[in-house]
């Protein structure tokens, strides 16, 4: 079940607002041009941002979620029409439908316990087409991204379009490795509705992650640091 961040309609509409620097994107579309890609599946595509991104280039673009609320916003974005929404996990994704497989921000790690991740990267393997390429990132545990996290305590407000202004506020609800979990709480406006999303994210070792290909059928080509955080993440790039 997607966290309400995403999945709440109210949630969904102002989530491009608070996540709108999106220069991680930036790695993304440049291994597009790097690895050669001209179709591709963005699994837990969110409101759409990278595969608007890429339709625009001209590429054949998926884009797959569970939160329907979220690919609403993305259905109502200029140049919708050219990507496929698919409602659902990735497993519906069509066999051999692509070249490039790609899962960004936090994606890869919404994926709780083993058996979750196992079936996301099989069907990532059914997915591809001979020699095609998987990509995502995941924060490095060793790196306590969390005790950041810790100390956010300011309020982020957004005065959103066709919405009315917005409070944004960040709390660490538990660190109990390989989870952690955090809530947003959400402000609207004058009638001071509130609205809370608790997410929960593993954070996986590169170890675990290396396995986890070998065991779906992948060959690990690299793992980069994320250009954006420097040092921080992995970005893996495997192949089948």
């Amino acid at each position: 079940m997607p966290d309400p961040i995403f999945s709440h309609p109210r949630l969904a509409a102002v989530y491009d607002a608070f996540d709108d620097d999106r220069r991680d994107l930036d790695a993304y579309d440049a291994l597009v041009t790097e690895l050669g890609a001209h179709a591709v599946a963005d699994i837990g595509c969110g409101t759409g941002c990278l595969a608007l991104r890429l339709a625009l280039r001209g590429l054949k673009v998926i884009g797959v979620d569970p939160a329907g609320a979220s690919l609403d916003v993305a259905r109502a974005k200029p140049g919708a029409d050219a990507v496929t929404w698919l409602e659902s996990e990735a497993t519906v994704l069509p066999p051999a439908s692509a070249d490039l497989v790609v899962m960004t921000g936090n994606v890869a790690q919404v994926f709780l316990t083993d058996e979750e991740w196992d079936k996301t990267l099989g069907a990532s393997h059914r997915a591809l087409r001979p020699g095609g390429h998987l990509v995502f990132e995941t924060r490095r545990p060793e790196m306590r991204a969390w005790e950041d996290w810790r100390r956010r305590t300011a309020v982020e407000r957004r005065d959103v379009p066709g919405i009315g202004k917005v409070e944004q506020t960040f709390e660490l609800r538990g660190v109990d490795l390989p989870l952690v979990s955090f809530r947003y709480t959400y402000t609207f406006g004058r009638e001071s509705a509130r609205l809370v999303s608790d997410s929960v994210l593993r954070f996986w070792t590169r170890q675990e992650i290396e396995r986890s290909l070998v065991r779906a059928g992948f060959t690990l080509m690299d793992v980069r640091h994320a250009p954006d955080r420097p040092g921080l993440e992995h970005v893996f790039i495997a192949h089948t």
